[in-house]
């Protein structure tokens, strides 16, 4: 039996269980006149869909709803968002998954797949000669204009070979399927691709919703194509000391989330420019060990920006010096800088002359018709059917319909006045370029029970391996949000899908996880930590301590204030949190939003370091907090809320402390809460056990200092002064004592300066000695106010002699 008949509707059995859905696929209308990836043009349903539609099927609707609500909550989960395009903030939206897949066969996989490879090489060939013999300039094969005027066509990088003899190891690759059935190329990625890790991200999700389902579909697995292409970046290294990173722009860029988790799914470094440091021709990244050589960069970064010296002098992003080490061959770049010159729009009006040119045959799959402006006949041309065009700048690196400097011809940005269009045209024609408006091919989406057709494209991926070019068998789907088929944007607000390829048979299962039995095991030694991350884990120990103690200031306030005390001692409170910027008298106040705030942002500077349930936790106190601003009052409420919001901080310490590996950035994660409480132990009896203090505030400090019940054990006798210092100052075992982070500061001063040369120590080591010395002999009369306050000094200076050892 033919798959065509395998597949067809009247072949499927549905279950006639009165509570279970009649058949979708019978009840599914694609739109007229428009290719569908469910039906094809006879209206059967194409190879590859059977087993979903038939599994679809037999849902009700709320089995449906729970299963789709398993992908959203493993992405909730899993943190995965979108950065809003544009935007100079952090904000973010939830990644906007759609959990129906895209379903491919793999005879129309493999028709994808050689003609991506082909196009792949032609444009290998093509930056090589853009940056070698320009050849097709020369001989008129591209206008000289259009690469010369190019902002993407780097000049310092003309003439420079790629270290491997490479300009592209990872490239991408927008398609439609056109009303022929054929699929078109949209869109060439080729500067610094996104979309692998949302890709994987969106696979996981799908394996939640279907989890039966897809064991027995025969889905081509993804892992795969990753573990090659790992194998690839590391087989680019000369030396074994030297790393492998993922070079990107940083947190604000709309893709962070997904280069922070190939990074961890890759186990490779993420590393933005400011890591690095270029010196005598070669490439470095800063760590708390020192300089450790990089010669392989996964560039995430739009080659513009990565060297300030040479390209854009504006540029905060770039590492200066790059170039030179590119020069010099000790770095390989992936891709190669100035190849985004190949995304450029006009250039899609050539690419099938240079294929027969450069190859002598035609393209397999052919891009959608592109005309450049700035020919007589091609602007003839578009003058006459511009109202079946989308006409954009010439030298534009994105599509049309995903640009604001587009004009739809067709649509309604010229309507009735048409007539205006060819005098435009004609005064702008050399820097204009028209496509031709595309009809997209539609996917079923699950609204409301049903399945209705929505206009999609799909982003391919290729790699380069050590056999040459692999395609992930896979990637995923843009979907609109409406009818409208010719526009599919993210950043118009469309939805993701997965993207399955259906083989006829079992499939394997490959993972990253795969050793060789015959290599001997050895434990791998963990990577120094770059200096970057190691400051941001410090200060994110340092602030989410300090939100801890200033939760438990805000809630002894309240607390008494709900009471009805006043008078000195709620006085003196006020003024211990106006230090840090807080206002005791709001229930949340702003002061403690910023410093959970400024903790959050810590972290998601280093979110390949973080793990999913510590992120999850962190955030989850963010947004708790931001919901208490609003609806919290003074006293007692606030009292209850701040307690909240301390057993929500407990938790995020609970995980980071069970859960996270003894390494270099657990290591500083620790010193920063330790310096934090020892610190703010330190002022809180300065101010409290005071001999001028209130009355009350010996008991407030026991309080603050979550030593209540502890302390009623120790000292039947009852509270004084010095059993508060011995208790919250003096004491080894009291987790809570400057001396207990004192101890525990020289712990991993031991940790972190282990393979330090011998009789070599730093300021901070020094600082830290002679700290816990000074502590480890003092008594409660030596440690007066005085001294206190001196400590807390000294304790504050640490931070900077830390900066000075580590993190320079």
């Amino acid at each position: 039996m033919s798959d065509d008949a395998r597949s067809a509707p009247q072949a499927r059995t549905v279950t006639p269980d009165p509570s279970v859905q009649r058949s979708l696929f019978d009840a599914y209308r694609p739109l007229p006149g428009v290719p569908d990836e469910l039906c094809d043009t006879q209206g059967r349903m194409r190879s590859g869909w059977a087993p979903l539609i038939d599994h679809l099927s037999g849902l009700t609707r709320n089995d449906a709803a729970t299963a789709f609500a398993r992908g959203e909550q493993h992405l909730a989960n899993a943190g995965v968002f979108f950065r809003k395009y544009g935007d100079q903030t952090a904000a973010s939206r939830n990644w906007p998954y759609s959990p129906i897949p895209v379903v491919l066969s793999q005879t129309d996989w493999d028709t994808i797949g050689d003609g991506l490879i082909q196009r792949a090489d032609l444009l290998e060939q093509v930056a090589a000669d853009l940056y070698g013999p320009n050849r097709l300039v020369a001989d008129g094969h591209l206008p000289a204009q259009l690469i010369a005027s190019n902002p993407e066509w780097l000049r310092p990088l003309v003439g420079t070979r790629p270290r491997g003899g490479h300009f592209l190891h990872f490239c991408a690759f927008e398609l439609g399927r056109g009303p022929d059935g054929r699929w078109w190329v949209l869109q060439d990625l080729t500067d610094a691709p996104s979309g692998a890790g949302f890709a994987l991200e969106n696979r996981i999700a799908a394996t939640h919703v279907f989890p039966d389902l897809f064991e027995r579909a025969n889905v081509h697995r993804l892992a795969g194509f990753f573990q090659d292409f790992r194998q690839a970046l590391t087989g680019l290294k000369d030396s074994p000391d030297s790393r492998v990173g993922i070079l990107t722009p940083g947190p604000l860029t709309d893709t962070y989330y997904e280069q922070a988790y190939i990074a961890r799914y890759l186990g490779l470094s993420l590393l933005e420019g400011g890591d690095l440091t270029a010196s005598d021709g070669r490439l470095f990244v800063r760590t708390v060990k020192g300089l450790i050589p990089v010669e392989v960069l996964w560039r995430r970064m739009d080659g513009i920006w990565s060297d300030p010296l040479e390209l854009r002098s504006d540029s905060r992003l770039g590492t200066p010096g790059l170039i030179s080490a590119i020069r010099e061959g000790h770095v390989t770049m992936v891709n190669a800088l100035g190849v985004g010159v190949l995304e450029t729009q006009a250039l899609m009006a050539f690419l099938p002359s240079i294929a027969q040119v450069l190859t002598g045959a035609d393209l397999k799959l052919p891009n959608v018709a592109t005309w450049w402006c700035g020919q007589p006949r091609e602007l003839e041309h578009v003058q006459r059917h511009a109202s079946r065009m989308m006409i954009g700048p010439a030298l534009a690196t994105r599509m049309p319909y995903d640009t604001q400097a587009a004009h739809a011809i067709g649509g309604s940005m010229f309507g009735a006045q048409g007539e205006k269009v060819a005098p435009w045209l004609s005064a702008n024609a050399q820097n204009l370029m028209a496509k031709e408006l595309v009809t997209l091919s539609t996917t079923p989406v699950y609204e409301k029970g049903a399945l209705v057709p929505r206009p999609m494209t799909l982003r391919v991926f290729l790699a380069r391996g050590a056999d040459g070019w692999q395609v992930m068998p896979g990637g995923f789907a843009r979907i609109g949000t409406g009818r409208d088929t010719s526009a599919v944007s993210m950043r118009r607000g469309g939805a993701v899908a997965d993207v399955w390829v259906v083989a006829d048979r079992p499939v394997a299962t490959p993972t990253l996880l795969v050793s060789d039995p015959a290599t001997p095991f050895t434990r791998a030694t963990p990577e120094a930590l770059p200096s970057r991350a190691a400051d941001n884990l410090f200060w994110l120990g340092r602030y989410i301590e300090r939100t801890e103690g200033l939760l438990r200031l805000l809630r002894a306030y309240h607390g008494r204030r709900s009471e009805g005390v006043r008078g000195a001692l709620p006085d003196l409170i006020v003024e211990m949190l106006d230090r840090y910027g807080v206002e005791a008298a709001a229930p949340i106040p702003d002061g403690l939003r910023q410093t959970l705030w400024s903790a959050v942002r810590s972290a998601s500077q280093i979110r390949d370091r973080f793990s999913v349930d510590g992120w999850a936790a962190l955030t989850d106190m963010d947004k708790t907090l931001s919901r208490m601003q609003v609806t919290a009052r003074p006293g007692d409420d606030a009292a209850l809320a701040t307690g909240v919001l301390l057993r929500k901080a407990a938790g995020f310490a609970g995980l980071t402390h069970e859960n996270m590996y003894r390494s270099a950035g657990w290591q500083f994660l620790s010193v920063g809460r330790a310096l934090e409480r020892a610190a703010m132990t330190a002022g809180l009896l300065a101010d409290l056990a005071d001999p001028a203090a209130p009355g009350g505030a010996l008991d407030l400090a026991v309080e603050i200092g979550d030593s209540i019940i502890v302390h009623r054990q120790r000292y039947a006798m009852g509270i004084s002064r010095d059993t508060v210092i011995d208790l919250l100052a003096l004491d080894p075992c009291n987790p809570r004592a400057i001396r207990f982070q004192l101890d525990a500061l020289l712990v991993r001063v031991a940790d972190m300066t282990h393979d330090a040369p011998q009789g070599h120590i730093t300021d901070f080591e020094r600082g830290v000695r002679i700290l816990q010395t000074a502590f480890a002999v003092h008594t409660v009369d030596t440690l007066d106010t005085a001294a206190l306050r001196k400590a807390l000094s000294d304790i504050w200076a640490l931070s900077v002699t830390l900066n000075a050892a580590f993190l320079h």
